[in-house]
């Protein structure tokens, strides 16, 4: 891998990506880009020789099983929030979109 993004490289990926960059911004982001590739490049030369794969980034062995027990009852849970419509069996809350 190459730790050089020029600024050709950003007028053809700006080009496919349909943007219009000004040419500090080509500039900028050519080394930004060139950073990223170099710390690419030095994360893959980091040995990782007899690490098995995992899934997860903690120990796995410390979940504990699922195990099944009845739950708050919808009514009392829906009596404990602010603004719930019981009859609906939902709370209700501010909008957050549009």
């Amino acid at each position: 891998m190459s730790d050089t993004f020029s600024r050709a490289d950003v007028e053809r990926v700006a080009r496919l990506a349909r943007l219009e960059l000004t040419a500090a911004e080509k500039d900028l982001f050519a080394r930004q880009l060139a950073g990223i590739l170099a710390y690419a490049e030095q994360i893959q030369r980091v040995a990782t020789d007899g690490i098995e794969p995992t899934s997860h980034a903690g120990d796995a062995a410390a979940l504990r099983d699922d195990i099944v027990r009845p739950s708050l009852p919808r009514e009392e849970s829906l009596a404990a929030g602010p603004d719930a419509d019981a009859s609906a069996g939902l709370f209700k809350v501010p909008r957050v979109l549009g």
